[in-house]
């Protein structure tokens, strides 16, 4: 992320007897709480200015959105607290590094990464053994064409792709619908993911199956 220049400043041309420069970071501090977080879910950027004179000090908060480094800007200000102190809170809408500016110095960069979200439904939660069962749900935002994962936890307590499907177009989202034979116990889920966004993963479903 490009940082704002000082007024007076020409880009690889120092002041004569002017010290260097902090590193990034070494005075602005960043962190996201949570990050990665789910499609339209919040989170919050915050950090803390340091150094004396830190209270009531302008903070700007910049956004670069996958795939990065070609749309910089300016999304939020705020001003710092009387321990210097600040906070965002923002909703993206897919992977999206964020640089916090105050004055001249400033932040490091930090990715914030945007899970697709995932919802899960079954056609019947106690299944005869043998049973075909349909998966389907909704993909949020629509990734048409991107592979879905249907998921069956192991004994060892992981999760195992046992069948894949495809997402469709939808209202808004992306859709998928898979039937799977289902022969006993298991607790499942859906995945997926892309480059714009984290792996999205749905709310486990438990199907009982009997005889």
């Amino acid at each position: 992320l490009p940082v704002i220049a000082q007024a007076d400043h020409k880009p690889g041309h120092a002041k004569p007897g002017a010290p260097k420069p902090p590193p990034a970071g070494a005075d602005l501090t960043i962190a996201a709480q949570p990050n990665p977080t789910v499609f339209r879910g919040a989170t919050t950027i915050s950090g803390r200015l340091k150094g004396p004179n830190n209270s009531g000090q302008t903070v700007i908060l910049r956004a670069d959105a996958f795939p990065f480094a070609t749309d910089v800007r300016d999304v939020a200000t705020t001003t710092t607290d009387a321990q210097g102190d600040y906070s965002f809170t923002r909703r993206p809408f897919r992977n999206t590094a964020y640089q916090a500016v105050a004055g001249t110095k400033v932040s490091p960069v930090l990715v914030v990464n945007v899970r697709i979200r995932m919802s899960l439904r079954v056609s019947d939660t106690t299944p005869r053994v043998g049973q075909l069962v349909r998966f389907s749900g909704r993909a949020c935002p629509a990734h048409d064409g991107l592979r879905v994962g249907i998921q069956r936890k192991t004994a060892k307590g992981t999760f195992r792709t046992v069948r894949r499907t495809t997402l469709k177009p939808a209202t808004r989202c992306s859709a998928y619908s898979r039937r799977l034979r289902v022969y006993r116990d298991g607790t499942y889920r859906v995945v997926s993911d892309d480059a714009d966004h984290a792996r999205g993963f749905s709310r486990p479903r438990f199907l009982n199956a009997h005889r």
